[in-house]
C-alpha cells in the first residue's frame, strides 16, 4: 500500500485522540455548597413561667396533705389544709355583729315610718287650722333624728359585713389549692407542721401549658435569625429522637453569659441571647423541663400554620 494513502486515516485517528483528550482535561464545573443551617445554638425545654412554687397564705399547724408527688391535680383542688378553728371563731364572732347590725337597722327603718307619717300628718293639720305648729315641727324633728340613726345603723352593718368578708378571707387563707391545672414535682410538707409564707414553697407545681425552647443564641448569629423562623429541634442527648419543627417567638434584648456551655472558658468568653422557640406542633413524646436540646434555624423551611 502507498504510504500517501495512510496519511488520511493516520490525520483522522491523531484528531479523534486530540478531541479526546482535550475534553478530559477540561476543568470540571465548580459549585457552592451552602450551608444547611444558618445558625445552631444550645438550648433546654422549659415552659411559660417556668415551675410554679406554692407557699402557704397563711401560718398555721397542718392538718391534712391532699396530694402527693407526681399526682395530677386540677385547678382549685386542695392541696393543703391548715387547723381553721382560729379562722371559724372569728367568722362566726363577726357574722353574730353583722346579725346585730342588721336587726338594729331594720327596727329602725319602721321607726322612720311611723316617725314620717306622723310627721307627715302633723304638719298638714297645722296648715288646715286644726292643729298645733309646734307640734308638727317637733314631730318632723324626731323623724330627722331617727332617719340619722337610721344612716348609723346601715353604716354599722356594712362595716360588719366587711368584718364577715374578712373572716371568711381569712378562712380561705387556712387553705392552700392548686391555681391551675398542673402535676406536683416536689413536695415539701408533712401533715403536723407548721408552716407560713415566710417559710417558702411546700409544693412545686408543673402547670399543664405547651412546651417551649429556651435557646442560647451566640451574638454572631443574632443579625441572621428573626421573628418567625423555622427550625429543628434536636435531643442533645443523642437519643435519637427525631427532629421536631418549630419556629421563633421573640428574641431577647439582652446579652447575658451562656448557662448551657459545658467548658468553663467558652462560658465566660461567649455572650447570648435568650430565643424562645414554639412547636409547630405538640410533640407527641414527653418532653421533660430542662432536657438539653440543639436548636437549627433553617430559613429554607416553611413554617406550619400556627
Amino acid at each position: 500500500m502507498n504510504p500517501r494513502d495512510l496519511r488520511l486515516p493516520l490525520a483522522l485517528l491523531a484528531a479523534t485522540l486530540l478531541a479526546g483528550c482535550s475534553h478530559d482535561d477540561a476543568p470540571a464545573t465548580t459549585s457552592t455548597t451552602t450551608p444547611a443551617y444558618v445558625a445552631v445554638a444550645r438550648g433546654r425545654i422549659d415552659i411559660e413561667g417556668g415551675l410554679l412554687k406554692l407557699a402557704m397564705p397563711s401560718e398555721g399547724i397542718v392538718v391534712s396533705v391532699g396530694a402527693h408527688e407526681g399526682d395530677h391535680v386540677h385547678k382549685g383542688q386542695l392541696l393543703v389544709q391548715l387547723n381553721v378553728e382560729p379562722a371559724k371563731l372569728a367568722l362566726d364572732s363577726a357574722l353574730a355583729e353583722q346579725q346585730q347590725a342588721s336587726a338594729q337597722a331594720s327596727a329602725l327603718e319602721e321607726r322612720v315610718k311611723s316617725a314620717n307619717l306622723r310627721a307627715s300628718r302633723l304638719q298638714q293639720a297645722a296648715k288646715a287650722g286644726a292643729g298645733d305648729v309646734q307640734s308638727a315641727d317637733d314631730a318632723t324633728e324626731n323623724a330627722q333624728q331617727i332617719q340619722a340613726e337610721l344612716d348609723n345603723a346601715h353604716a354599722a352593718a356594712t362595716l360588719a359585713a366587711q368584718k364577715v368578708a374578712g373572716a371568711r378571707y381569712q378562712l380561705d387563707l387556712r387553705s392552700l389549692r392548686a391555681p391551675i391545672d398542673g402535676q406536683i414535682v416536689q413536695r415539701m410538707v408533712q401533715p403536723g407542721a407548721s408552716v407560713s409564707p415566710a417559710a417558702g414553697p411546700i409544693f412545686v407545681l408543673l402547670p399543664d401549658s405547651p412546651r417551649i425552647v429556651r435557646a442560647e443564641l451566640n451574638e454572631s448569629f443574632v443579625g441572621v435569625v428573626h421573628d418567625g423562623m423555622p427550625a429543628e429541634v434536636d435531643d442533645d442527648s443523642g437519643s435519637g429522637l427525631a427532629p421536631l419543627k418549630a419556629h421563633v417567638l421573640r428574641i431577647g434584648d439582652v446579652f447575658g453569659a451562656s448557662t448551657l456551655e459545658d467548658d468553663p472558658q467558652v462560658r465566660a468568653n461567649s455572650r447570648t441571647v435568650e430565643c424562645v422557640l414554639s412547636f409547630d406542633q405538640p410533640p407527641a413524646t414527653t418532653l421533660r423541663i430542662g432536657q438539653r436540646v440543639m436548636v437549627k434555624f433553617d430559613p429554607k423551611q416553611t413554617t406550619a400554620s400556627h
